[in-house]
């Protein structure tokens, strides 16, 4: 299977994870935020476990600790840019969370290019490359962040209105954008980790389990500080808790065919990845009944070119 079914899979697993973040966020429960990392935690963890005798490398104490350290960069950024965003979802309808945040993906896009680059191994990545690649990647980047820029503008517009969910105003969209900065760290060095050609010999399944691991550690530690909080413990399987399980579900299934995009080709996947946030707002529409200007569908109908061209490139390239 090619790199860009595997990326088309994520993107919408993850459009749909984002959807039920949404759908399971309490806006008037300050640590919704919180319950959501546990569920994701033990979801992850569960997986992992279960992949362990799959593991392409021993998974001897001193190996686990060994891959640990050096996955640590790309786990560790994501696991706060995904607790930063949803908090967010409090503050922000998904519509403008998800574009603002996935901006990370040209980000990224731009920070491997650099690295290999720098490092002499670019002409190895690029050399299946096409125009349409090209073509391609620059409409999904263009359309993620020019939407970027479109909810920024109507976040900031809200302002002004007395809805709670708005008392931050543009303000609030800090939270996206701590979460793009730290999700570009992470999408990086997942794309200098993983890649066939010049990663760090860790095999997807091993990546897949180690970021499991690092989620329910911290998910653990989330569950802990709630009890400690609010002195009774969370309960995660309670009936109004579920929705943040099908989110959890989710983002793990989108997971692990992101892992495999991002060790076939990291600098075209990471961009079209990052488009799940159309996924997000199509399905905000619908489900969720955000309202869409003008100009967020020009935004979508860029992304939808660039995956078309990308599709194509693909299917010509297997011809």
């Amino acid at each position: 299977m090619s790199w860009f079914i595997f990326a088309l899979i994520c993107v919408m697993g993850w459009g749909c994870a984002d959807l039920f973040y949404k759908k399971g966020t309490d806006e008037d429960d300050r640590y919704s935020h919180l319950k959501i990392a546990v569920w994701v935690g033990l979801v992850m963890g569960v997986c992992a476990f279960a992949l362990m005798p799959l593991a392409e490398t021993t998974m001897s104490p001193a190996a686990l600790v060994s891959n640990a350290v050096k996955y640590s960069p790309a786990s560790l950024s994501y696991i706060i840019s995904m607790v930063i965003g949803y908090a967010g979802l409090r503050y922000l309808e998904l519509s403008i969370v998800s574009p603002v945040q996935n901006a990370s993906g040209a980000m990224s896009a731009i920070c491997m290019t650099v690295y290999f680059v720098v490092t002499g191994a670019m002409g190895s990545i690029t050399e299946e490359f096409g125009v349409l690649d090209f073509v391609g990647v620059a409409f999904i980047v263009a359309g993620v962040i020019a939407l970027a820029v479109v909810e920024k503008k109507l976040a900031a517009s809200e302002e002004a209105g007395a809805d709670k969910k708005y008392k931050f105003g543009a303000l609030a969209l800090l939270f996206p954008i701590l979460y793009c900065v730290f999700d570009t760290i992470g999408t990086a060095a997942d794309g200098i980790i993983l890649n066939e050609e010049t990663g760090l010999g860790m095999g997807e399944i091993d990546v897949i389990i180690l970021y499991g691991l690092t989620f329910f550690v911290a998910g653990v530690i989330c569950w802990i500080f709630l009890w400690i909080r609010t002195k009774k413990p969370y309960n995660p399987f309670a009936k109004k808790e579920l929705t943040k399980g099908i989110a959890a579900a989710c983002e793990e299934f989108g997971q692990v065919f992101y892992v495999y995009a991002m060790a076939k080709e990291p600098v075209l996947a990471a961009p079209m990845v990052a488009s799940y946030c159309i996924v997000s707002v199509i399905l905000s529409r619908i489900f969720v009944k955000e309202k869409l200007k003008a100009s967020q569908y020009a935004c979508v109908v860029s992304v939808i070119i660039g995956i078309v061209l990308l599709g194509i490139s693909e299917g010509l390239g297997e011809a």
